[in-house]
């Protein structure tokens, strides 16, 4: 009995036990996830798991990375193409999958600037762009932002005119920082990036019916069939995360 108690005694002196590398879930995200999940991830945390490892950037990047052997247990897209490229590739766990999230399109400006736009059929946005100004956006190429914008801009009737001054950054986040510095005059971001944001003004949503739903898929890898890896990802998608999403302004789908 004696024994027993010193090692307990030990054990609280030593504090809690190290978290083993094996048991850390490394979750690849979205840009636009960054506060929310950074936020949950803390939650998860002092619940008395081990602390997620989370790596963002654009989902193209990361679907990328995925597929070229990164380690991830999780991935969190910031649209659905980059999500079904995986699962095409049997690299997700397609019965894991579930999009618990939506999201706003806006177009933005340095906070200093006034007026805002009717984002209508035909507007005049090399007018606001000015002579040498640029739209900072997500690349329209592979960029879920940039795609939805192009979307837009095209349902808009004003892509083709804006197009040789899209500034094309290489994730969403990239492209708030560039109005934020007063490089762009106008950028299309999501409105929860917007919202994080002083250095920005939202001087217009654009109607959701101009681009396909933004939407939000998480799934486990191959990699992430493992009790900790799916424990997560019930909890990031679960009630329990979804006060935190509200408050930063996604929606959440019941």
């Amino acid at each position: 009995m004696k024994r027993r108690h010193l090692l307990l005694a030990l054990c609280a002196a030593l504090g809690p036990s190290p978290v083993r590398a094996e048991d850390q879930v490394t979750v690849m995200a979205a840009a636009s996830l960054t506060d929310a999940l950074q936020a949950l991830g803390n939650a998860w945390a002092a619940k008395g798991h081990p602390a997620p490892r989370f790596v963002f950037a654009a989902s193209s990047a990361l679907a990328r990375q995925i597929e070229q052997g990164a380690p991830a247990d999780l991935f969190a897209s910031a649209d659905e193409p980059w999500m079904d490229y995986l699962q095409q590739r049997n690299l997700i766990l397609p019965d894991s999958r579930i999009s618990p999230l939506g999201n706003r399109l806006v177009l933005i400006a340095p906070a200093n600037q006034p007026g805002d736009i009717a984002l209508t059929p035909g507007m005049d946005l090399l007018a606001r762009l000015g002579a040498q100004g640029r739209l900072a956006t997500g690349d329209p190429a592979s960029v879920p932002v940039g795609k939805y914008a192009h979307a837009a801009l095209t349902t808009l009737g004003v892509w083709d005119a804006v197009a040789p001054r899209i500034a094309r950054a290489e994730s969403v986040r990239a492209a708030l920082l560039l109005v934020e510095r007063g490089e762009a005059p106008l950028g299309i971001v999501y409105a929860t990036d917007a919202a994080a944001s002083k250095g920005v003004r939202v001087l217009g949503a654009f109607p959701e019916d101009t681009h396909p739903p933004i939407s939000y898929p998480f799934a486990l890898t191959r990699r992430g069939e493992r009790p900790e890896a799916q424990a997560l990802l019930a909890f990031l998608t679960g009630p329990d995360a979804a006060p935190i999403y509200r408050s930063l302004g996604f929606s959440v789908r019941e």
